[in-house]
């Protein structure tokens, strides 16, 4: 975006070295900052304001302290938004609603969260840009070629990945893969993704281990791999690039983005996945395979067929990689500099002398 800064949101009390575009904080939990940074954005020569808004990210009841800094804010705002409830309590929504109506322009990434922005919270279609989520460029490349970079030369390998928490379907992989197994004797799930801040701070790994355990009961320790680390973009395009299958069983149908999932398509893997809606939008028949939520069985038939079929696994890939070519980053940065200089222009007086426009993302 050329010239900007950052302000980052984190944990009260959680200090840690930041980047030097990293110009403020928010402490979370802190209500004071959110004004506090909002006033330091209108004094510092800011443009335009681009707001990340995912439900239970800020602070407050429902997270109402990210008002305060709405309301403080004197330059134009952009608010792009990832997950949103689909069926708000009348809380949630009016937070959602102020947001909208403050912002110069609002962001949602699939058409999906445009139908629920319009159903759930009455914001017409023409108040929205839709803008997909951005995906690394990586090459299309044999995965037999990346495994043994990772130690999974001769291995048959499907992968989820991200932070990991409930709710992300790792459970039905696990019970799948005995059947898997005598299928295809190579298989190996790899489970990549360091446990989610918020889930480590109030449970510990309680939930790794309990999937440990599954993983001990069923006799799977050779062939269910944990990746326990947060990697950087390099390493995730490695494992991305090694995997034959991608899987998002995420049993949240409501779900309306998934950064896993564009990740997978970019990558140029066959995707298993529940039929949450921004799978439903993304992923055509010739893309990879739905099934019902919480269904092993269903599961397992899918990872035998995509395993036991390369030629069907690279028309899926290659199909898939076609599609994501609109959300490579460089893309996703034109559409939004478009947006951004839209909203500096309707702020803008005929008068108003030029200056430079600086961005700042609140994230």
């Amino acid at each position: 975006m050329g010239e900007r800064e950052i302000v980052a949101l984190h944990p009260t009390g959680e200090v840690g070295p930041y980047p030097a575009e990293v110009r403020h904080r928010i402490r979370r939990d802190s209500q004071a900052d959110y004004a506090y940074v909002a006033e330091a954005l209108n004094d510092c020569g800011v443009k335009v304001v681009c707001l990340q808004y995912g439900h239970g990210l800020w602070g407050g009841d429902d997270g109402s302290y990210l008002l305060d800094f709405v309301r403080a804010l004197r330059v134009p705002m952009v608010a792009t938004l990832h997950n949103v409830p689909a069926q708000p309590t009348p809380v949630q929504r009016s937070i959602l609603n102020e947001l909208v109506d403050s912002a110069a322009a609002t962001v949602v990434m699939s058409h999906s969260a445009e139908s629920v922005m319009h159903r759930s919270y009455g914001v017409a279609a023409e108040r929205l840009d839709v803008v997909p989520h951005g995906v690394p460029h990586l090459p299309q490349v044999a995965a037999d070629t990346i495994k043994p970079r990772l130690g999974l030369q001769g291995r048959a390998v499907i992968l989820s990945f991200g932070l990991l928490e409930p709710g992300k379907g790792c459970e039905a992989i696990i019970e799948a893969m005995p059947e898997v197994i005598k299928a295809v004797p190579s298989a190996c799930y790899v489970i990549l993704g360091a446990t989610e801040p918020n889930c480590l701070a109030r449970d510990g790994e309680k939930y790794r281990a309990g999937l440990e355990a599954l993983v001990a009961a069923r006799g799977l320790s050779a062939h269910v791999k944990f990746v326990d680390r947060f990697v950087g973009r390099v390493e995730i395009g490695n494992w991305l690039e090694a995997a034959d299958v991608i899987t998002t069983p995420f049993p949240d149908l409501d779900r309306t983005i998934a950064a896993t999932l564009s990740f997978a398509m970019a990558a140029g893997k066959p995707i298993v996945s529940t039929p949450y809606a921004y799978a439903r939008e993304m992923l055509a028949p010739d893309l990879g395979r739905l099934i019902p939520p919480g269904s092993p069985e269903a599961l397992a038939g899918a990872f035998i067929e995509l395993l036991g079929d390369p030629e069907l696994r690279a028309s899926m890939g290659r199909r898939a990689y076609e599609r994501s070519r609109g959300m490579v980053w460089w893309e996703i940065g034109s559409q939004y500099r478009r947006i951004f200089d839209r909203a500096i222009n309707a702020s803008e007086t005929p008068l108003a002398s030029p200056s430079r426009r600086l961005t700042a993302v609140v994230a």
